[in-house]
């Protein structure tokens, strides 16, 4: 005759079970999958005991306190070991990554730096209103020196046709000298080449952000470029991104220089 049995139902281990004889003998069998599992945490599991014809005995219940505390047990030395090996990686281990091809995630950033030394944290930062890369992120190694090596080997990479800025990452809390024109956020952008157009030029800032105004300077008499313009960005932090992301950087065949416009000295009238 064969008796009724109780089973232990998991969500994550499902269709795995514990089977437990309704009457315990001398030598008990408890059926395991021969899946390799770490921990399996009583004391987390959803109330789902059930039997089709007894219900447990105290005896059983007994069995299963003890498995919880075990389990439970093991489960927090276990993170507090984790916690205890871990250490926070250094500050200047931190490096800003600019002129990624959009279809970098940090996954994949990862992956390139990893060659390096070991990465510690990967991040592409996203626009929060269309969800798609900004084309820049930052890279943290396990050490100053990996930090190090990896400027030296990826700075100017190439990347799916885009040369890489690599350099290390203001500290925490430190801010970016600031020279604001007025209440604008104005950037002076120089070296362009000679075909780009104001269209052109804001075509590449408006990836880092809304542009306000992008304008590149002519010559009155010849009516050529001169090389240089100035783009108005709608936010400090905009400003900010876009000269992170594009100082340096090639646009139409010439490296292009983006820094803060200065504000220019009042005339004096006599």
């Amino acid at each position: 005759m064969t008796s009724a049995t109780t089973i232990l139902s998991f969500q994550s281990l499902t269709p795995t079970c514990i089977s437990i004889p309704t009457t315990f003998g001398s030598n008990p069998h408890f059926p395991l999958s021969s899946k390799p599992l770490k921990t399996i945490n009583f004391s987390q599991l959803p109330s789902c005991v059930s039997q089709k014809n007894k219900l447990l005995t105290p005896k059983a219940f007994q069995f299963v306190s003890k498995i919880s505390d075990w389990s439970q047990q093991v489960t927090q030395e276990s993170e507090a070991g984790e916690e205890e090996s871990y250490s926070e990686p250094p500050e200047d281990a931190k490096i800003f990554v600019g002129n990624l091809p959009y279809d970098v995630d940090s996954e994949k950033l990862a992956q390139i730096f990893s060659s390096a030394g070991v990465v510690e944290i990967s991040e592409v930062i996203y626009n929060r209103d269309t969800e798609q890369s900004r084309g820049f992120g930052f890279v943290t190694m396990s050490t100053v020196e990996e930090a190090e090596k990896a400027v030296e080997t990826f700075n100017g990479y190439d990347l799916s046709g885009r040369l890489l800025t690599v350099n290390k990452a203001a500290p925490r809390g430190s801010q970016p000298e600031k020279r604001v024109v007025g209440s604008s956020f104005k950037v002076y952008v120089g070296n362009l080449a000679w075909q780009v157009d104001s269209g052109r030029l804001e075509q590449a800032f408006s990836e880092h952000g809304k542009v306000i105004d992008a304008r590149v300077i002519y010559d009155r008499e010849t009516g050529r470029s001169r090389g240089f313009g100035f783009v108005t960005m709608a936010s400090e932090t905009e400003m900010n991104d876009a000269i992170a992301a594009l100082d340096g950087q090639s646009l139409d065949g010439r490296a292009i220089r983006v820094n803060v416009a200065e504000e220019r000295p009042k005339r004096s009238f006599f």
